[in-house]
């Protein structure tokens, strides 16, 4: 070989070595996703199980997507919406995250959906929050949902109720935006059907005493309707059981959801056949619900006997961020455009049944109506009772008519004459 020949030989090797310690660089490259939860406040168990989901959802990918690294950078709230904007401002501007995963809770959503729209560059994830405004009203363009939210997870439950015998309730709700959201989706057939709702108590989310709610409920009502979740679920259950409460119960999705229905206390044995709806359910009989059974358990020794609600939305709004991430190998140039588009694209199979969204970035999908009941292992769990696929944000009811109904508020529906 000439002399030149062996110069150019040793160019070519060099180059080489070079290409692949940059390739390598590349493959290793960490990408920064902030993910945010609940982890203080009434919420704080619920958020550790959204954790857990999303945490499974890097698990099965072997903590890769789109050939990075994915470094969580995980964030607190209390379930307030300052706090969460808080958080979340930290992850985006100092920690730098160029795609944020939460939040859990309603309000929490709406404020970061409000705060997406100062981060144009940034690619904002629903974590599990049900708020119906946080994509309904004034949409932010780079804030996606792909769980359905609070008002879609109750529909059909008002039929079943009636179904029941159930024809007077009264309704106790935590005073916030998604309760709003669970309270509509629930009225607007229950009321359409003949359903009354004699009066409702909207509590201050974190009630701990509830002696004057309970003296007020009335004395000739079929049912009450409970829309609580976390520490206040349980408070309110104990402090019910206490004062010789025998009403049965109409629950809002997070009311008997795992993360409240094994609480300690004899008002537990009465949760038997409560009704409540939700996106998903203990007792769901597929191959992908049974996997993701499976894998939560094997990985979470301190979880509960089954996923919760909050475990299973973080899990499928993580799965949806990375399976994009790998659409576009990676790619986030150019104001993320490539990447959002394979957002707005993503449909997977999911253990719950399919998870897609609208053109408000909002999933459509099936709501499952359950009543409480026991395993042989004493453990308590969300049966399948019917399943109402293929529901929009407009709860299944024609466009003209949802608008003209409006947003849930705490007076929207009515239906107490």
């Amino acid at each position: 070989m000439s002399k030149y020949g062996k110069v150019f030989a040793r160019s070519l090797i060099g180059a080489a070595a070079t290409f692949a310690v940059v390739g390598f660089a590349q493959a290793q490259e960490t990408l920064k996703v902030g993910l945010l939860a609940s982890l203080e406040g009434p919420f704080a168990a619920p958020g550790q199980d959204g954790m857990r989901g999303a945490d499974l959802a890097l698990k099965q990918k072997n903590g890769m997507a789109g050939g990075k690294k994915i470094e969580f950078v995980k964030v607190s709230s209390d379930a307030t919406p300052d706090k969460a904007v808080n958080s979340t401002r930290k992850a985006v501007e100092q920690d730098k995250v160029q795609i944020m995963i939460g939040p859990l809770s309603g309000d929490e959503g709406i404020a970061v959906k409000n705060y997406a729209k100062t981060q144009p560059n940034v690619t904002f994830i629903n974590g599990s929050s049900g708020a119906q405004a946080a994509t309904l009203t004034d949409p932010a363009p780079n804030f996606y949902r792909f769980n359905t939210e609070g008002a879609q997870w109750m529909v059909g439950l008002g039929e079943h109720a009636l179904g029941k015998g159930y024809k007077k309730v009264y309704l106790i709700a935590e005073d916030y935006g998604f309760p709003y959201s669970q309270v509509q989706g629930f009225m607007a057939s229950y009321c359409a059907k003949g359903g009354k709702v004699l009066d409702k108590a909207w509590v201050p989310l974190g009630t701990k005493d509830y002696s004057s709610v309970i003296a007020k409920i009335p004395k000739d009502i079929d049912a009450l309707v409970v829309v609580l979740g976390g520490s206040d679920a349980v408070n309110f259950l104990t402090q019910y059981e206490q004062a010789g409460g025998d009403k049965p119960m109409v629950g809002g999705s997070i009311t008997v959801d795992q993360t409240v229905l094994n609480f300690k206390g004899k008002r537990r044995e009465s949760l038997l056949g409560t009704a409540s709806a939700g996106p998903m359910a203990d007792s769901i009989d597929t191959p992908e619900w049974k996997k993701f059974v499976a894998d939560y358990k094997a990985n979470f020794k301190d979880g509960f006997p089954s996923p919760s609600l909050f475990a299973y939305l973080y899990y499928i709004n993580t799965k949806a961020a990375l399976d994009a991430l790998d659409a576009v190998k990676g790619d986030l140039s150019g104001g993320q455009k490539a990447y959002r588009d394979a957002l707005q694209k993503t449909n997977f199979k999911g253990p719950a049944g399919d998870v897609k969204i609208d053109a408000n970035r909002n999933g459509v999908g099936t709501t499952y109506i359950t009543e409480v009941a026991k395993a042989a292992d004493g453990s308590f769990y969300n049966k399948v009772v019917k399943s109402v696929p293929n529901i929009s944000q407009t709860l299944g009811l024609p466009e003209a008519d949802f608008k003209k109904m409006g947003l849930g508020t705490r007076d929207v529906p009515d239906c107490r004459k």
